[in-house]
């Protein structure tokens, strides 16, 4: 691709090659703003792969995203940042014990807000609605899947908290200018 111009090339390889150009002169200190931002899958896994390899060479990497998942696989220290202001600091799964319950059952479907109001809130440590999914936080999510199990107007999804959750709660779940 030497002889290719910038303009022809795709995302990921205008990524690729940006990244490239940032470490030429060997930095220690990396900034990166979204870098995954618009890529594919693919793409996406080769730059996390790269920025790897450079935290395993020992650079710093200071990352702004909002990819939770990407946080999470990349962040050995996270801050959420609200505002402007740091609403909190430490490693991902610090951060996960210390402000999310551990599981979360999303509840969907044409009867989800009846089962929530009736049953939900009654099972969950705590229970937030967004749009027609109820979320569902609890130390032990036994009791919800137990009574789910029981309600054919509903499906769901059991899955461990995550960044996201971490963010939302953190940071509320209404859409910001």
């Amino acid at each position: 691709k030497a002889q290719t111009s910038i303009r022809t090339l795709s995302g990921g390889m205008k990524r690729r090659l940006t990244l490239a150009r940032a470490l030429i002169n060997d930095p220690e200190l990396l900034i990166l703003d979204e870098p995954t931002t618009g890529l594919d899958p693919q793409a996406r896994h080769l730059i996390w792969d790269g920025l790897r390899q450079l935290l395993k060479q020992g650079k710093t990497i200071l990352l702004t995203t909002h990819f939770m998942d990407e946080a999470e696989r990349l962040a050995t220290r996270l801050a959420v940042i609200d505002h402007g202001t740091m609403i909190a600091c430490d490693t991902p799964r610090a951060l996960l014990e210390a402000h999310v319950e551990p599981e979360v059952v999303e509840v969907y479907g044409e009867d989800a807000r009846t089962w929530a109001a009736a049953r939900g809130r009654a099972l969950s440590n705590r229970l937030e609605i967004a749009g027609e999914t109820a979320f569902c936080y609890a130390n032990d999510a036994a009791p919800l899947l137990a009574d789910l199990a029981t309600h054919s107007g509903v499906r769901y999804l059991h899955r461990p908290a995550n960044l996201e959750d971490l963010f939302i709660k953190l940071t509320g779940r209404e859409l910001r200018d």
